[in-house]
């Protein structure tokens, strides 16, 4: 077993830890200033934490324009990153100032919501509006502030394009979700010949 302490390096090309805790599902988020400026960003770190009522959640390393917008308006809106989507997704991360709308550097038509002010990226086949639940920064064992802030949301409202609804059922691989692997850029999607059923105990 290759065995290591993070706080003392893991001795590899590359960092493993994004990779084992993977793939992650992406948390493409899309927020409005209180100047009224749209901002569409992806995070790495990102899933769900509840079912009722329907929480989900990103952590951004740093204090980032998606992080404040969300700290002063309160809300946001999760949109699923796909393969058709994947480099307008990667565009979207680009390091630019407050003022810039990553929809437009995308060339992303946006779509408005129905119960918050920030728009959803229109081509996305899901998207989910939020409430900011809470707002934390994170801690390390030792009670340390670390640079990291944990956003988390309840859904109010979920957009389904209809076509991946069959039969009552959402149909995941379908909407070809892609997948942050770790790596310098390594993606994956879901795909029907990787599917497996599992019931569980009773």
């Amino acid at each position: 077993m290759h065995f290591y302490e993070p706080a003392k390096g893991h001795g590899l090309k590359h960092d493993p830890f994004n990779a084992i805790i993977g793939p992650r599902p992406i948390g493409w988020i899309s927020t409005l200033s209180q100047a009224g400026v749209p901002n569409l960003a992806p995070y790495s770190f990102f899933n769900a934490f509840n079912y009722v009522p329907p929480i989900i959640g990103f952590s951004s390393v740093g204090w980032k324009d998606s992080v404040a917008n969300i700290a002063a308006t309160k809300e946001f809106v999760w949109n699923l990153a796909t393969r058709p989507l994947a480099e307008q997704m990667n565009a979207s991360s680009a390091m630019v100032a407050a003022d810039v709308d990553e929809f437009a550097l995308a060339n992303l038509a946006p779509a408005p919501c129905r119960l918050v002010g920030p728009s959803r990226v229109a081509a996305s086949p899901v998207a989910m509006e939020c409430r900011l639940a809470d707002l934390v920064q994170l801690k390390s064992a030792a009670g340390d502030p670390v640079e990291s802030w944990l956003v988390l949301g309840e859904v109010i409202g979920i957009h389904i394009e209809e076509s991946l609804i069959e039969g009552g059922v959402y149909d995941t691989a379908g909407a070809q979700p892609i997948l942050r692997a770790g790596g310098a850029g390594d993606y994956f999607g879901i795909s029907l010949d990787t599917h497996f059923f599992l019931r569980r105990p009773r």
